[in-house]
């Protein structure tokens, strides 16, 4: 575990980012409900059973002729209502059927290898739209009935020698459209092989396994396999049946390659024998201020492909979501940034915040050893945050004073120097969440070389403490002198938003350097001992002014008086 100050070797770094990246939650809309996929907790033959009882389960099958009109609710064009997006190049055209000019429909599975063929009553693979596309006519034709291939072919559709290529925004919709097939149908015969399929086989299962994992589902896909479904606008077309390859996109290396996935998912640098890696940040913030955005390293070790969910608490809102995340198949090792967002609602008063972003590797296998698969423990990240009142400076610990006048009183030249203190105070609100002060001398004026301060810079003054100083006056030269101080206070340079300065304290201190003089005489005739200057003495001495404080030592009490009374026992020089 490493704190937010060596986070560097966990390969999280801070971004200087602006905004925030919202939604936490793996579910949304277009995702199924908790008990759809309940039965599904085996693995590969039995999980594909499993897959097959749930997708059946109040399946109500479609016909080839209802696609004609069904078509315009799932393949609708999120960008205009009025129109669909066609099949491999995504192209927007009406959604009316104008008996296939326009469009027609593209079996994924060809008919022709398939039992049977197709006629507007057709029901099963051959009607149901998880298996069909909108298509252009020439499109269509082009493709005929060859499997799809070519694993490592990227760009647009089109033929590939014995193989149809896709296209890029289709080659994994596609895969999870025969993934289905195959498992929803497989009583049909229906069967995915490697290589040139035969009879009612479709491939190649290499290549589809491949495009499975490097074009994961997008928001178009997830959202027409939730109309097919079911959705308010599709009611008279809804199937009451899903695409598990499209919603648990994890099931298709167990059903359709082994048991023995390789990947191992980790954050930071060093990978993890049992592939957990856990992050903690420690994060002081004030309130109302953005916190920068964190970024993490996810590593992927192994040949295989697998998907990923990232889910974190309240609070916090990561660049990747859900659990249609994926890394493709590899035989180096991968990575992907994720960028983890503190929201700003997380600052707007002061307190303690503490949340989590959990990312776990999905894939079901369990046989490929320690760490891989199944195996792969859940990465964590901890983010912990102190939010905090903004500091506020003062010379008085009772009250908000920025500006303070310190008189030194007179002293006889050559007597030595006279010092009084201050002090700063930090009196933020919030107790232990008042942010801590940093205090800096900005700026003197005025006679300065006379007039002097042991300040130096002071940093993180806890809320409710204080810092003291002393102001000091020369007797080496005879004048009156004045200097002025200007302080700036800061909240600690350790808090995000801490740049600005909270307060600008001022010192404004004087004093008098007599030649000659008494330090007894208070009044006239100047240079006289009598009772008026014992009179003028009490004054000063109950209103506790500098100059009855012979002493110099910042108290009036018995020693004073005993200081005048020696002086004046003695009389003025």
């Amino acid at each position: 575990m490493a704190d937010f100050s060596t986070r560097v070797t966990f390969g999280v770094s801070l971004l200087v980012l602006a905004g925030s990246v919202s939604g936490v939650l793996g579910v949304d809309q277009y995702s199924p409900s908790p008990s759809y996929y309940a039965g599904a907790t085996g693995t590969g033959a039995a999980l594909k059973t499993q897959l097959t009882v749930a997708m059946a389960a109040g399946h109500t099958q479609r016909t080839y002729g209802d696609f004609r009109t069904s078509a315009r609710y799932h393949d609708m064009d999120p960008n205009n209502a009025s129109r669909i997006l066609l099949g491999y190049s995504r192209a927007s055209v009406s959604y009316n059927w104008d008996s296939g000019a326009t469009w027609n429909r593209e079996h994924i599975w060809p008919q022709s290898r398939q039992p049977g063929s197709a006629s507007n009553g057709t029901r099963g693979n051959m009607g149901d739209p998880h298996s069909l596309l909108p298509m252009n006519p020439g499109v269509n034709s082009s493709r005929g009935n060859k499997p799809y291939g070519n694993v490592t072919t990227t760009g647009n559709f089109g033929s590939q020698g014995t193989f149809y290529f896709p296209g890029d925004e289709d080659k994994g919709d596609v895969a999870r459209s025969l993934f289905y097939s195959a498992t929803r149908y497989s009583s049909s015969g229906l069967t995915l092989v490697n290589g040139v399929p035969s009879g009612n086989q479709m491939g190649d299962l290499a290549s589809l396994i491949t495009w499975h994992f490097t074009d994961a589902p997008d928001t178009f896909e997830r959202r027409r396999n939730h109309v097919i479904y079911h959705n308010d606008a599709n009611n008279s077309f809804s199937t009451g049946n899903r695409n598990a390859y499209v919603d648990r996109p994890e099931y298709a290396w167990s059903v359709f390659m082994d048991q023995e996935n390789d990947t191992t998912l980790w954050l930071g640098d060093l990978e993890p024998s049992d592939g957990a890696s856990t992050i903690d940040i420690n994060i002081n913030a004030l309130t109302g201020h953005a916190i920068s955005p964190m970024q993490f390293t996810l590593n992927k070790s192994g040949n295989d492909g697998t998907y990923y969910q990232v889910e974190a608490s309240d609070g916090l809102s990561p660049s990747v979501t859900g659990r249609h995340n994926a890394f493709p198949m590899s035989p180096v090792n991968l990575s992907q940034s994720i960028t983890l967002n503190v929201d700003i609602g997380v600052t707007l008063f002061a307190g303690a915040f503490s949340g989590d972003m959990t990312i776990d590797n999905l894939d079901v296998t369990t046989e490929g050893g320690a760490g891989n698969g199944a195996n792969d423990v859940n990465d964590m990240v901890f983010v912990n945050v102190d939010v905090f009142n903004p500091t506020n400076g003062s010379f008085e610990g009772g009250a908000d004073t920025n500006e303070l006048s310190l008189d030194l009183g007179t002293v006889s030249l050559g007597s030595g120097d006279f010092s009084q203190s201050f002090e700063f105070f930090n009196i933020a609100d919030g107790g232990v969440f008042g942010a801590p002060m940093d205090v800096e001398l900005i700026s003197s004026s005025g006679d300065t070389g006379v007039i002097t301060t042991d300040f130096v810079a002071t940093n993180s003054i806890e809320s409710g403490e204080s810092a003291g100083f002393e102001a000091t006056i020369s007797a080496a030269d005879e004048g009156a002198f004045s200097a002025s101080f200007t302080f700036l206070v800061y909240n600690d340079r350790g808090l995000f938003g801490s740049l600005a300065a909270a307060d600008e304290l001022i010192l404004d201190v004087s004093g008098v350097v007599s030649k000659g003089g008494c330090p007894v005489d208070f009044a006239e005739p100047m240079g006289e001992l009598d009772f008026f200057d014992v009179s003028a003495f009490l004054d000063l001495f109950g209103a506790q002014d500098a100059a009855a404080d012979l002493t110099g030592d910042g108290e009036w009490d018995f020693f004073d008086v005993s200081a005048f009374l020696d002086v004046f026992g003695a009389g003025c020089p």
